[in-house]
């Protein structure tokens, strides 16, 4: 089950933005949008997609026509090259959300990208550094047997990071083991034992989609709108800009990885189809495990009749409390 809880930090008053979370496919960012045009709101991005200039297709981008509309920060703030860490996250949304509230408005965090939610929601941890001797041994490890059985030593080891963390990313599957091997901890007694605080406070609504074929299935005619929209050109564009390698944190996410594998070749259109849609579905199934971590005021299902109007009035309410409590927020 989720937890709920008044707020992250259990003081609702204070708190000062909404948070809007849950899997790819659910509704975030209509709703985002409707929330920020009826509260005087500005939305700030939690998607380590949509931070990528040239990212537009796959991470289901806001449209340029949606952004005059409603201002939207940390999208388009770094080339696909970069690497973006959950560190700078944190950091550059403490940034906007305090310019947010500077100028009257209120911030409304949103988005599906379930590891920066928690660095910024929970804290981040110390974990212990990198061990190169170890690190080394783990990567040849993976070279003699494979990242499959790499990904399933994970699973057997720490079942929630196992279903957290995507069967192909290599460098967090290595970062997992080397923790386990350091420590003989599962990452979630570590984040625990070693969280910083909150790096903000905010009131959280989480979207939970009930019928998960329903779900499915908006996700599946999602991915393939997507390739009718022209992603896997709009990747080959970005390669013939930019120096990419199928490693970078860009190149991983959901669909540009999938569009990856059949530029070089190793898919047919069938494929590419098919795998992008699985990947997708498997993401939201990562996302829904992270939610069920987190502490939210509100969890709605967005299948349901009245969802929205039910999300509208505990905004107001959030606002009112923000006000409430001195804090500048425009209603």
């Amino acid at each position: 089950m989720l937890s709920t809880a008044p707020s992250v930090s259990g003081e609702p008053a204070a708190a000062p933005a909404l948070a809007l979370i849950g899997p790819t496919a659910s509704g975030k960012t209509a709703l985002a949008l409707q929330l920020a045009e009826a509260l005087g709101g500005e939305i700030v991005s939690i998607d380590s997609a949509a931070v990528y200039r040239g990212l537009d297709i796959g991470s289901a981008k806001p449209t340029p026509e949606e952004r005059r509309r409603v201002p939207h920060h940390l999208v388009d703030i770094a080339d696909p090259h970069e690497p973006y860490s959950a560190g700078r996250f944190v950091r550059d949304a403490q940034a906007a959300v305090a310019d947010i509230r500077a100028r009257g408005g209120v911030p409304i965090l949103a988005g599906g990208t379930m590891l920066y939610v928690r660095a910024l929601l929970l804290g981040l941890a110390e974990l212990p550094q990198a061990d190169p001797a170890l690190r080394a041994a783990l990567d040849a490890r993976i070279e003699r047997e494979g990242l499959a059985a790499a990904h399933a030593e994970l699973a057997r080891r720490d079942p929630l990071s196992g279903a957290r963390i995507q069967p192909a990313d290599r460098q967090r599957i290595q970062r997992a083991l080397e923790l386990l091997e350091l420590t003989g901890k599962p990452l979630d007694v570590l984040f625990r034992e070693h969280a910083r605080p909150p790096a903000l406070q905010a009131r959280v609504l989480a979207l939970l989609p009930g019928d998960r074929a329903a779900h499915h299935a908006a996700i599946d005619a999602r991915f393939a709108a997507m390739l009718r929209a022209g992603l896997v050109d709009e990747l080959r564009g970005l390669r013939a800009r930019f120096a990419l390698h199928a490693d970078l944190p860009a190149m991983r996410s959901v669909g540009y990885r999938q569009a990856w594998a059949y530029l070089q070749g190793e898919m047919d259109e069938a494929g590419l189809l098919e795998a992008g849609q699985a990947a997708s579905r498997q993401l939201a199934k990562r996302q829904m495990t992270w939610l069920r971590q987190l502490p939210a005021e509100l969890a709605l299902d967005p299948q349901r009749a009245g969802w929205q109007e039910a999300a509208m009035r505990w905004a107001r309410s959030a606002v009112s409390a923000i006000q409430a409590s001195g804090d500048s927020v425009a209603p």
